[in-house]
């Protein structure tokens, strides 16, 4: 019997071969689910919260809109006292922690006059008796790599004004031998300080002497202008100084004004610690729906890497990090690379950094990669998500929305993984930034949470009345 058709399913020498015969194929891209999942993807798929519960996270997280509206220290933005640190990630123990978290926390405790060296940090730290770790989470925050957060440290306040909801991040040190990257040496604390007694009392005056900037506007003029927000933030940097600067020159002294302009304006990667906190906002929003299958987290601590899902409260669903595959400065190495960290994956959460790369070709000179990988990577990550954000929009792509709403049933479907774009810590504390690159999370995490949201599904069906049951009389 002849066929005028053939669908090639699976692995791609079959249909090849089909082809070159001159048949007519049309390739599907399927795979099996991963292992262990059939019977929760049954009962998630089966849960009659979860089309309406999906669309209500998704509403939410489009409604968002995050304004700038101040400045603050850690103690006032977030309530940090004196010994608390916030960290990225899901909760660890200093006895746990990678280098980079271990050389981030220490040098914050020499900022906080906590001790005098950092070798005295390290022995604090470890004796755990004043002081107190929390991840960035749990305060409606986020901070990039390492994360950490002490109380006299500035951070930009970012509100939704429909909601007065709030949240929070650092300012940004810049790159190479910084805080967050586990770089704890006498400039990198003498540029801390500075950033503590002028920068953040500056921008303080000039963020409420202006309107609030709206960074959701401005995310999605950045990727109009080459920027995914996560590893590439040119533009959007030089948008915020636009806004900010009428105000700036205003703030204070003018060698003050001028280097505070310098640093700002030569850290292209200044606005990622607003694009952060912008998804965050978003992503809260759709926290604890039930039955919602939709991930409004994914985060990194050096050592795990952690998801949270809007249907499970704050739960979090651990792996082991991995190292990123990608570019390395000088003569670093793969060896020389601590395990994936940093809360700054919310922003692919949200369907920038590694789910917008089509709009950042230039970032594979950055991270690795190729122009076709950049676009074949946001066609990718559609097949993992609930919708497209219509305000951030893909030029090269007819200008469709960025993938938006990572579905945990997908991934487990599919056996995709959300590709992030990361930048690489050096294992040992102090060293500060070996490289660039891309990473995946570990893919275990994703069967977990579908195990927990099966296991909810379960529970409301259980204690719900049974259809048709006769009322007593």
């Amino acid at each position: 019997m002849s066929t005028d058709h053939v669908v090639g399913v699976g692995v791609d020498l079959l249909a090849q071969a089909v082809e070159d015969q001159a048949v007519p194929v049309t390739r599907v891209d399927w795979r099996p689910p991963l292992p262990g999942t059939e019977d929760a993807l049954a009962t998630v798929a089966l849960d009659p919260l979860r089309p309406d519960a999906d669309a209500q996270a998704l509403e939410r997280m489009l409604g968002v809109q995050a304004l700038l509206v101040d400045v603050l220290p850690a103690r006032d933005a977030v309530g940090l006292h004196h010994g608390d640190f916030l960290h990225a990630g899901p909760p660890i123990t200093w006895e746990r922690a990678s280098g980079p978290l271990r050389g981030a926390l220490m040098g914050a405790a020499v900022l906080e006059d906590l001790v005098d060296t950092p070798e005295e940090a390290a022995a604090l730290l470890e004796g755990g008796l004043h002081v107190r770790l929390e991840p960035c989470h749990h305060r409606r925050a986020v901070g990039p790599m390492a994360g950490v957060v002490s109380s006299s440290m500035w951070m930009f306040v970012l509100e939704d004004p429909a909601t007065g909801a709030r949240t929070h991040c650092t300012l940004n040190e810049g790159l190479g031998k910084v805080l967050r990257y586990g770089a704890y040496s006498p400039e990198v604390l003498t540029r801390l300080r500075w950033m503590n007694d002028v920068l953040g009392p500056l921008l303080q005056t000039a963020v409420r002497a202006s309107d609030p900037v709206d960074v959701t506007a401005i995310l999605g003029q950045m990727l109009q202008m080459g920027d995914e927000a996560h590893n590439r933030n040119r533009a959007g940097t030089l948008m915020l100084l636009r806004d900010l600067g009428p105000a700036l020159v205003r703030a204070g002294e003018p060698d003050d004004v001028a280097e505070a302009l310098r640093f700002v304006g030569g850290n292209d990667h200044f606005f990622l610690n607003l694009a952060m906190p912008a998804c965050k906002l978003a992503l809260d929003a759709a926290r604890g729906i039930e039955g919602s299958t939709m991930v409004v987290a994914m985060s990194r601590n050096g050592t795990d890497f952690g998801i949270q899902v809007a249907g499970a409260g704050d739960e979090w669903f651990t792996g082991p990090a991995q190292v990123a595959d990608g570019l390395y400065l000088g003569d670093f190495g793969p060896d020389d690379a601590n395990p994936d960290i940093g809360d700054s994956a919310i922003t692919e959460t949200a369907g920038l950094g590694g789910f917008a790369m089509a709009t950042a070709p230039a970032i594979v000179r950055f991270v690795g990669g190729s122009v076709p990988d950049a676009l074949a990577t946001t066609r990718r990550m559609r097949e993992i998500t609930l919708g497209e954000n219509p305000r951030w929009s893909i030029p090269v792509l007819e200008f469709a929305g960025v993938p938006t709403g990572i579905d945990v049933t997908k991934v487990c479907r599919t056996g995709i993984l959300p590709q992030i774009n990361t930048g690489m810590a050096g294992r040992v504390a102090g060293v500060g930034q070996v490289g660039a690159g891309l990473v995946t999370p570990p893919e275990e995490i994703f069967p977990q949470a579908l195990a927990r949201l099966a296991e909810l599904s379960r529970e409301r069906a259980a204690s719900a009345p049974e259809a048709g049951a006769r009322e007593p009389a």
